[in-house]
């Protein structure tokens, strides 16, 4: 199939190469020409594992192709995918589509057959009907625009992509809904994991999948929280709660919160739809608050034990990006912890496989001076009066604790995600802090 992709971020990339991959040909356009530029030299704009290979093998096979004309890439796909970002717009939480609705324009404008517009984009209930008048006013040709969201993992998604849980795809069209049902069956050959519904029923999916899963982490934050406080081990409390088959074991580690690109503003996104049709959603609410205040749990259990004296102390801290495998910074749980540690008059050693150059131009002219980004995890903890897990790249989870006491100014160590063991660390000398345990 003549497929086009208009976006070049983890959705856009990753859905691109992989339908190349499967065999169609894909056009890839992004108005951005640096981006553009930079893939087409062989550098992509983002971090994903197994993204680089697939976008190079298809690249020489001449399936997969990249444009900064959004214009080309509607005259180009029968189906044309919309995988513009959607970020936050304002205080008040709403998405702004100012983006895709610009993009949706464009499209409808050079559009030279009939065509199928997908929605991949994370958006409020009805943008599938406010893109349909948008393309009506562009073109005379014939449309039907589906809504088609995503469920990647960053760190997971080229696998996400190719082997997927479920695909939502909304739409009351047969002719659409035959077509996609085409497109996707590669991907669902082993079990058909194609749920068709109506546009509106699609768009919420998404936001209710996302409000879900970051109520889970937030409540499983609320409980490590109370763990702390009545000398339970969270640990062990994660362990029989996930074995209840009614619950399970996904998504109930605790940690210093969530971040990234999609939960903080798909979380914001559909608080603002609930208060425009009259509701409150009083538990994803709590879960948001529940999530900023846990990113700062690591420093909380800073100041009390260094009795509030944090002044001119140096601290290492392994892990800048929001997850493992990705250098999105977006959201990321260390921003505020440094930040809030260089305000308490800290120094700050850091390191990251992948994000940190992307973290040291995020975290602003007042703190980048306090801040020192290194290559390597050790020297990081070099001197330092305190060493804090934040992200748990693999790379961390087995150091060599014995270089770290020797090469440490006071061997404490706070494990932001429950990834060492309490007691050979505290055998070994160190200070242990975890997360509710």
């Amino acid at each position: 199939m003549k497929i086009s992709v208009i976006g070049t971020g983890y959705v856009g990339l990753v859905a691109a190469a992989v339908f190349a991959d499967f065999g169609n040909d894909v056009l890839c356009a992004d108005i951005d020409a640096g981006k553009i530029e930079s893939i087409r030299a062989g550098k992509l704009p983002i971090f994903e594992p197994g993204l680089q290979p697939l976008v190079e093998h298809n690249v020489a096979a001449g399936r997969l192709r990249f444009t900064t004309s959004n214009a080309e890439a509607a005259r180009h796909g029968d189906i044309i995918f919309m995988a513009v970002g959607t970020p936050t717009l304002g205080s008040d939480g709403a998405a702004d589509l100012s983006f895709l609705f610009q993009a949706a324009a464009e499209v409808g404008r050079h559009l030279e057959r009939p065509a199928i517009i997908v929605d991949k984009s994370t958006v409020p209930v009805g943008t599938a009907e406010r893109i349909t008048r948008i393309l009506s006013e562009q073109t005379k040709q014939p449309f039907v625009v589906v809504s088609n969201p995503e469920f990647l993992k960053e760190g997971a998604a080229v696998d996400d992509f190719m082997h997927p849980d479920r695909i939502i795809i909304g739409t009351s069209d047969d002719a659409a809904r035959q077509t996609l049902h085409r497109l996707y069956q590669p991907f669902c050959r082993t079990n058909d994991r194609m749920i068709f519904m109506d546009a509106r029923s699609a768009e919420l999916t998404k936001y209710a999948c996302n409000a879900y899963l970051a109520t889970r982490i937030s409540f499983m934050n609320d409980m490590a929280n109370l763990a702390d406080s009545v000398g339970a081990d969270i640990e062990m409390v994660r362990r029989g709660m996930g074995s209840d088959p009614r619950i399970g074991p996904k998504f109930l580690f605790p940690g210093v919160g969530y971040g990234g690109s999609c939960f903080p503003k798909d979380i914001r996104a559909i608080l603002t739809t609930a208060r425009e049709y009259g509701h409150t959603l009083e538990i994803v609410a709590s879960a948001e608050r529940i999530n900023e205040a846990q990113k700062l749990v690591l420093v909380r259990k800073l100041r009390k034990h260094f009795d509030n004296d944090i002044a001119g102390k140096t601290f290492g801290v392994w892990g800048l990006a929001f997850k493992p495998n990705t250098d999105d910074i977006r959201e990321a749980p260390a921003l505020k912890i440094i930040r809030t540690l260089v305000a308490d008059g800290a120094k700050i050693k850091m390191h990251d496989p992948e994000a940190g150059p992307n973290f040291l131009a995020a975290l602003g002219d007042s703190v980048a001076p306090s801040c020192t980004l290194v290559d390597d995890p050790y020297e990081a903890a070099e001197g330092a009066h305190a060493l804090l897990l934040v992200t748990e790249w693999r790379e961390y989870r087995s150091p060599d604790f014995e270089r770290l006491r020797r090469t440490m100014a006071r061997p404490s160590l706070f494990d932001g995600r429950n990834q060492w063991d309490r007691a050979l660390l505290e055998g070994l000398g160190f200070f242990y802090s975890g997360i509710g345990r």
